[in-house]
């Protein structure tokens, strides 16, 4: 990780400390966690919060093409950031609550999304609006990638049933300040095939 990634999310978590949720970048070893059912397999991604770019690099480094992804990020500084480093990727620099009225694509057609969002520090009506946001643009068997600085998963269980969602527990790793776990959430049901390359 670059010196300067550590300093520039430092600076941000100081400005808008709920915003960012955290004082350091995602870690190495979180990053290979979070992406390491990702592959070029796996079509377009999805990635919110991606701040400095950890789980981009990720996935770049699974063999995603730069131009399948599609970063969503707020801060202004991290998406001037991110829109150098990763010229092909399509950056939206707004809100993930207002995805939910963006169509990427014409069709649901993104694989999996990676999130590095605080949901923890996010009210429920607002975790309500992305999961929804993020689901309507996710073709069926495509799944959500969710980390936490804990070992309970940041959703709570009654918002995960009105969305019609099943939550597996990835993995922890230690390797990272602070420790943290990873979550796959998925639609409970899923109905037809759909291939991503037509969308």
């Amino acid at each position: 990780m670059p010196a300067n990634d550590a300093l520039s999310f430092l600076m941000a978590w100081t400005v808008a400390p709920f915003r960012v949720g955290s004082v350091t970048p995602s870690s190495s070893s979180l990053a290979a966690l979070m992406t390491r059912d990702i592959g070029p397999e796996t079509g377009p991604v999805l990635e919110l919060g991606p701040g400095t770019g950890p789980f981009t690099r990720a996935l770049l480094s699974r063999g995603v093409k730069e131009e399948d992804l599609t970063l969503i990020e707020s801060d202004p500084d991290f998406a001037a950031l991110l829109m150098r480093r990763f010229p092909a990727a399509r950056i939206f620099e707004m809100d993930a609550v207002g995805l939910r009225h963006l169509s990427l694509f014409h069709r649901p057609a993104i694989g999996a999304a990676v999130s590095g969002l605080p949901f923890r520090l996010i009210s429920p009506r607002r975790t309500f609006a992305i999961l929804e946001g993020v689901f309507a643009n996710l073709r069926p068997g495509g799944a959500l990638y969710q980390f936490t600085l804990g070992r309970r998963c940041p959703f709570d269980q009654s918002l995960l049933d009105r969305l019609d969602l099943g939550v597996t527990r990835v993995g922890h790793t230690f390797r990272n300040f602070p420790p943290a776990t990873v979550y796959r959430i998925a639609r409970l049901k899923t109905s037809g095939t759909y291939d991503w390359r037509f969308a």
